[in-house]
């Protein structure tokens, strides 16, 4: 396993060719960049506009302008954290970029997996690594075969189990806290 640091993930997503899978499997996390966003949705302020158009929308246009696919399964908890609820309220804009998100709850996930990942074309694994606080701190990359097996099992197994996220976010309506 390769130790990645800073964030490998530009690179990783230029280099795929037919499809980056996410899997998220915390309930909140620590990104420096969304401290500002969550604030203000958990103030019951608007989102800044600014915020679809980030470099993380913009790396999921390019790579599916290149005909790759980029997707990701949430397992989340119900009822959501704080976290989540803001999720789900920002969650159109990378489906509007390309990226097809879909949610599952967790009591009905079965097994899942303690550690968030990317597959890469079914090849190559980036494990998510994070710091005590659950702030980013690079990643560990695989392209071992075992490991991939699993997360492709998983994978396949949770995309059929997962709810897509207009659908999901149909039924679970946010609202800031106020």
């Amino acid at each position: 396993m390769l130790l990645r640091q800073p964030s490998p993930w530009p690179e990783l997503f230029r280099e795929t060719q037919r499809e980056a899978f996410h899997l998220e499997v915390r309930d909140t996390y620590s990104v420096s960049g969304e401290s500002e966003p969550l604030r203000r949705f958990l103030n019951g302020e608007p989102p800044l506009p600014e915020y679809s158009e980030r470099p993380w929308t913009e790396l999921v246009r390019q790579t599916v302008s290149r005909g790759a696919r980029v997707t990701r399964v949430r397992v989340v908890t119900v009822p959501h954290s704080d976290y989540q609820r803001w999720l789900l309220s920002v969650t159109a804009s990378n489906v509007a970029a390309g990226e097809d998100i879909r949610y599952l709850p967790r009591q009905s996930a079965g097994e899942v997996p303690t550690d968030d990942w990317w597959l890469f074309d079914d090849e190559k694994v980036g494990f998510n690594l994070v710091d005590e606080d659950g702030r980013p701190a690079g990643a560990a990359i695989t392209t071992d075969a075992g490991i991939a097996a699993y997360c492709r099992g998983v994978k396949e197994r949770l995309w059929r189990l997962a709810i897509p996220f207009h659908e999901y976010a149909a039924g679970n309506a946010v609202e800031p806290i106020t």
